[in-house]
């Protein structure tokens, strides 16, 4: 008596999903995810400390890899 509830439920919850998905491609596929200006704008900002610190920082992890 109950199983028409259950199909309900899955068929709805199949439909939205399908929406979802179908809204997620269209925005990949119109290029709403690209923010070619992010990358440019953080180099704009960089100092050459900050360049420094992440260089230390990426030789102390390189240095740290437990065996």
């Amino acid at each position: 008596m109950d199983s028409w509830v259950i199909a309900m439920m899955l068929g709805a919850s199949l439909f939205l999903g399908a929406i979802a998905l179908s809204a997620f491609l269209w925005g990949i596929k119109n290029g709403q995810f690209d923010d070619e200006t992010k990358m440019m704008n953080q180099v704009q900002y960089d100092d050459e400390r900050e360049l420094n610190d992440a260089a230390n920082q990426q030789r102390k992890k390189e240095e740290y890899k437990p065996e």
